[in-house]
């Protein structure tokens, strides 16, 4: 693995001094087409595998791993199943012959997609959010286009709404409810 200093060096070389591609691989000490490699991706690319890794003594007993973390669910936080724990049961109650490396693996896996997120939001008292544009609105029977207005203050969860339509100005204050 080539450091990203000599990567530098090499695009630096190529790019900005000129120097043959034959001669920054003289010159670094690195195979020709490793030079176009460098200089074909801006930073290093890394390792990314081509398939997936295969865990042929893990399959039979991927159901039985599934069925311990659905029934921990219903259990209290401090009595459900570690990934040593599973390992351990795996190897006494079912003779499993596998690594500990490959359970915790599957098990963080698992534990990691059913897991719920969210991103907690807050809005600073005084910040707005504001849109501006056109749409089509019905009004007296009749679609018309408006210009429109509306400003939204997050922290307080009120709005205001200003809309034009053939030289008239409407005004719609909405306040919301949070609750």
């Amino acid at each position: 693995m080539k450091t990203v200093d000599i990567y530098v060096k090499v695009r630096q070389a190529y790019f900005r001094e000129g120097k043959s591609k034959r001669e920054i691989a003289r010159l670094f000490g690195v195979n020709r087409r490793t030079v176009d490699k460098m200089l074909k991706h801006s930073i290093p690319p890394g390792y990314h595998r081509r398939q997936p890794v295969t865990q042929p003594k893990l399959v039979p007993f991927k159901e039985i791993i599934d069925e311990i973390l659905s029934t921990d669910k219903s259990r209290p936080k401090k009595q459900r199943h570690t990934a040593q724990r599973i390992f351990e049961r795996l190897k006494d109650e079912h003779g499993f012959t596998g690594s500990y490396t490959i359970v915790r693996t599957y098990v963080c896996d698992k534990k990691f997609k059913t897991k719920e997120f969210f991103v907690p939001l807050s809005h600073a008292p005084g910040r707005a959010q504001v849109d501006f544009g056109e749409a089509l609105a019905v009004i007296g029977g009749i679609e018309r286009k408006v210009h429109y207005f509306a400003i939204d203050l997050p922290h307080s969860d009120s709005c205001f709404v200003s809309f034009m339509v053939d030289q008239l100005i409407c005004l719609s204050n909405k306040y919301l409810n949070a609750g």
